[in-house]
């Protein structure tokens, strides 16, 4: 019964949710949430050319939790620095905010420098099933620059809503997210590996913005990529405001037990220790939206750069470029005000759903998000 029911729920994920739920939910900027910077044109990682997102959305069943059946809500997001058809490495570098979680292959990326294949989301206990998957797919599309792979899979729990201990993501939900990677707009809300996520206490998920920054300072683009699953109710602030405090309804947590992912990129020439410190700025645009990183949640940020193409692939010396440090204060601020940003797109483009035992988490409601930000000037 459960895998007839998983089929409609997964094409609406892989097929039509990519386009159409992109294009006609709410983001934060039209409900008029004042942010700071110049956004590119799809407002999202895939802005950063070469960039592409897959999700796949698992959704089925009701009721009481019956584990190994449902209620499922969850998914796989997939991003693929330089898209489907190159496995050039990225520079790239990361940092643990709290580290109450998972993001597989971090220690290699410290080491080489080099990210060596997408980035992939799901939940806690599907991070192993889903590496393997990506070992697989990089196997079968010959993707593997050595002979071994140690994918870089990242994870936050959904176990509120989902039966989290059913282990619903299959190999070939990991597979269709790479697969159906796009460049574009990106699905955010309940979708993907952010299907069941539950952020500030009210429903969370994926979100995503970009900055353009100025010619002056190089015109360079940034993109940030989330999945929200953190906070609590009284900590949430918007564009400065303490909607958290102002909208109480429905909370039901004492006690933080969430975690946020984020995924950073650009074509800056940055080299990895300069992604290193651009990814600890995440922390800033997180801390932006009221978040105290509390100890049970998983903080975990990753930043790579499109840029330097032939670097990893060179027999003998390479030839790079990089971004003088003096130069990476407009870098900075672009990942803060994104990634705030990206988290506000989560909270705005999720729904109300109810999972497991008929625990309910409501949706952040607009109108009053409005009436709010008035109130307070904004």
């Amino acid at each position: 019964m459960l895998r007839k029911r998983l089929i409609p729920a997964l094409l609406i994920g892989v097929v039509c949710t990519h386009f159409a739920f992109a294009q006609t939910k709410p983001r934060a900027r039209a409900l008029g949430v004042p942010f700071e910077g110049t956004p590119g044109p799809h407002n999202a990682i895939t802005d950063v050319a070469g960039v592409e997102v897959g999700h796949v959305t698992l959704i089925s069943g009701e009721g009481e939790l019956q584990v190994g059946r449902g209620p499922v809500r969850t998914g796989v997001t997939a991003i693929l620095p330089r898209g489907k058809n190159s496995s050039a490495p990225v520079f790239a570098g990361w940092f643990s905010l709290n580290g109450n979680g998972e993001m597989t292959g971090t220690t290699w990326v410290e080491e080489s420098g080099f990210l060596e294949g997408p980035v992939m989301i799901t939940n806690t206990h599907s991070v192993g099933v889903v590496r393997d998957a990506v070992i697989a797919w990089q196997v079968k599309h010959t993707a593997m620059g050595q002979l071994w792979g140690l994918p870089v899979v990242a994870e936050t729990w959904d176990g509120w809503l989902n039966d989290i201990n059913g282990f619903h993501v299959k190999p070939q939900h990991a597979w269709e997210a790479l697969d159906n990677a796009q460049s574009g707009p990106v699905a955010e809300g309940n979708v993907g590996g952010g299907t069941g996520m539950v952020c500030y206490e009210f429903k969370g998920g994926i979100g995503t913005a970009s900055r353009k920054l100025s010619e002056r300072v190089g015109a360079y683009m940034l993109g940030v990529l989330v999945q929200a699953n953190f906070g609590l109710r009284p900590q949430l602030r918007i564009a400065g405001v303490p909607v958290g405090m102002e909208l109480r309804e429905g909370a039901y947590r004492t006690n933080e037990t969430g975690s946020i992912i984020v995924v950073v990129a650009t074509d800056a020439p940055l080299l990895p220790h300069q992604l290193k410190r651009l990814a600890r700025r995440v922390s800033l645009g997180i801390a932006r939206t009221g978040s105290v990183s509390g100890n049970g949640s998983g903080d975990i940020f990753i930043a790579f750069s499109t840029a330097n193409l032939e670097a990893a692939q060179a027999q003998s010396v390479a030839n790079v470029t990089m971004l003088p440090n003096q130069r990476m204060n407009a870098l900075f601020e672009a990942t803060v005000q994104a990634t705030e940003e990206a988290i506000i797109n989560a909270l705005v483009a999720a729904e109300t759903m109810t999972g497991v035992d008929n625990h309910k988490v409501i949706a952040l409601p607009h109108e009053r998000l409005k009436e709010v930000l008035k109130k307070y000037g904004r």
